[in-house]
């Protein structure tokens, strides 16, 4: 069976800072002074910590939430993995993500933080897709067309999960699983990235070599 085609967008790492940096703009325009700085993890690790610099902010903190897996696959129901560790009742608290999709994640972090007893509560995320229910208090750009946004911070990871997926079509040589990557996810990775990949899914057991050939197990 063929695998899902998936329209995929490699954010860089200047692209990734400086929507950051626009999210922290809005934040400030608006006014808006969180106590508290909460990212959600793990995608929300480093435009949370960008957005703190150009605050100037220094209460940061974080739990983990977990949803999405790698290449666009989807647990069942986004739930809190590791918890707060700090006492956030009565203070103003903005969350911060990296991009709102199903909105599942977002939707589950406002709930488990006002469960919680925080005060206000608001929320960012660098790219916020259209296609979501939620809609976030503060976002650098709207995404209308869906995409599977692959950011800096996690590039390997997606690349072995799409990696994976293409072999579903078969056994691939590297080139092979290249050129299934381009056409199905538009996707390009070098050659030292692709192989660093594929050693992986080898060593996690999801894959074998046979001959110059890597087989799904």
């Amino acid at each position: 069976m063929s695998s899902q085609s998936i329209p995929c967008h490699l954010v860089s790492w200047e692209e990734a800072y400086q929507l950051s940096r626009r999210l922290a703009r809005s934040i400030k325009s608006s006014g808006y002074r969180p106590q508290l700085v909460i990212a959600i993890g793990r995608g929300g690790y480093v435009p949370a910590r960008i957005v703190c610099d150009f605050l100037l902010h220094n209460m940061l903190t974080s739990f983990k939430i977990e949803h999405w897996d790698t290449a666009a696959s989807m647990r069942p129901e986004a739930a809190v993995r590791f918890p707060l560790a700090v006492d956030v009742r009565g203070q103003s608290v903005l969350i911060i993500d990296d991009v709102t999709d199903t909105g599942d994640t977002l939707r589950t972090a406002i709930d488990y933080v006002k469960e919680l007893g925080a005060g206000e509560i608001r929320t960012g995320v660098m790219q916020h897709k259209t296609a979501s229910p939620v809609v976030p208090d503060f976002y650098a750009e709207e995404v209308k067309e869906w995409v599977w946004i692959i950011y800096p911070w996690a590039v390997h990871e997606d690349l072995v999960g799409f990696a994976e997926k293409v072999l579903d079509d078969g056994p691939a040589s590297l080139e092979q699983v290249s050129a299934r990557l381009k056409e199905r996810y538009d996707l390009s990775a070098s050659e030292e990235d692709l192989a660093e990949a594929m050693d992986d899914l080898v060593g996690m057991k999801k894959a074998e070599m046979v001959g110059k050939a890597f087989r799904k197990v």
